[in-house]
């Protein structure tokens, strides 16, 4: 038996966890957790996918948002990104993670609509990133 999660599923959970992400982006050290603990999660998947490839880029930009260096990004996709990673990380999925192949299937649409909605500013992120690099 096939367990699936459409789009308006993963929309509602992603607000859901956008609406926890208002009071975690104030403190620092929340954030700083969740994404070590986002980090630790990620070690149990077997395979990274494509929608799983932008991750370390989403975290970097949480990161730069959180810290300063990077504030062109608006805040609501920032509590977007946030809402997502803290669906990832906490316990009492839609699908539960332990179930093989199929566990992480909410976890992977609840990403991948975060990715979708922050795409551009992402796109202009990296452009950010690599121009300070080459500096």
């Amino acid at each position: 038996m096939a367990i699936t999660i459409g789009t308006g599923q993963a929309k509602q959970l992603l607000e859901n966890g956008a609406k926890q992400a208002e009071t975690l982006v104030k403190d620092p050290a929340q954030v700083d957790d969740l994404l070590l603990r986002l980090e630790e999660k990620l070690k149990e998947v077997p395979a990274i996918g494509e929608t799983l490839s932008d991750l370390p880029l989403m975290i970097s930009m949480v990161k730069a948002w959180i810290n300063g260096s990077y504030k062109k990004v608006s805040s609501k996709v920032i509590l977007c990104l946030v809402g997502a990673f803290l669906y990832l990380v906490k316990k009492g999925d839609l699908i539960p993670d332990d179930i093989p192949a199929i566990g992480i299937a909410d976890d992977l649409a609840v990403l991948t609509l975060a990715l979708k909605l922050s795409e551009p500013e992402l796109k202009e992120y990296v452009a950010f990133r690599d121009s300070r690099q080459e500096s």
